[in-house]
């Protein structure tokens, strides 16, 4: 019991610290200016469309712009609700730091597939199936779509089949070009192998692609990747080839 009562008032003790410690640590110091903008990009590595230089811009133009201001009359949600418009930014969060900076924490859309179809449109699709704007600058590979897209094809059942690509390290690796024909029948073209693969129908893709990949492993591994021109995965439980 006595252990049991010890225990409890460490614990109380320790919350009572951390209380303490978080509103030490968030007190700003009276007439305290704000002396620098920390931009803190939570997906640096996968997107690199928004820039400091940017964010600059935009809050200058709308006097949310922090740096020599008294930190007293910096207002973040003002901030967050300016920045939260921005079309390439999907989550974003404002805060002040003890050392007299604003810190600005964003999360990018996340672009799943590149759409350069036949009709000449040129755009990205994110992760949560929506069309990014032109002035996305994405430089890491992705699955590029080709041929008969059409926004809402690329948004919907491509958008999936996408994501599935990117999520999936093999394949995301493997496929280069998502061609659609005029029937909404879906062709690949790999990086690895001189072959077209073709899908046929988007449904099921998961099933084809899993005998795509034991076939890959079982059967090209021996006869060499570029025996075939072409693979169809049109039929279910069976894999057809064209020889060169």
């Amino acid at each position: 019991m006595t252990k049991k009562i010890f225990f409890l008032i460490a614990i109380l003790c320790i919350m009572v610290y951390l209380v303490i410690a978080i509103t030490a640590f968030n007190v700003q110091p009276a007439n305290q200016v704000c002396k620098d903008i920390e931009l803190i990009m939570k997906d640096s590595i996968q997107s690199g469309f928004i820039t400091k230089k940017e964010i600059t811009t935009l809050l200058q133009k709308d006097n949310l712009y922090p740096v020599g201001k008294s930190m007293e009359i910096v207002v973040c949600k003002a901030i967050e609700d300016n920045l939260e418009k921005h079309p390439l930014i999907d989550e974003i969060e404002c805060y002040k730091t003890p050392d007299g900076n604003v810190a600005i924490e964003i999360k990018q859309r996340v672009p799943m597939l590149r759409v350069m179809n036949n009709k000449g449109e040129n755009y990205y699709v994110d992760n949560k199936g929506k069309v990014m704007p032109p002035e996305a600058r994405y430089i890491a590979h992705l699955a590029v779509a080709t041929g008969n897209v059409d926004k809402a094809f690329a948004t919907n059942e491509l958008y999936q089949f996408a994501g599935f690509l990117h999520d999936n390290k093999f394949w995301n690796a493997q496929i280069e070009q998502i061609n659609v024909l005029s029937t909404k029948e879906i062709e690949l073209v790999p990086r690895v192998g001189d072959h077209i693969v073709f899908l046929g129908k988007i449904d099921n893709f998961e099933d084809k692609l899993q005998r795509l990949k034991e076939f890959y492993k079982k059967g090209l591994n021996k006869v060499g990747w570029n025996k075939y021109k072409r693979i169809s995965l049109e039929f279910n439980n069976q894999i057809i080839c064209t020889k060169k």
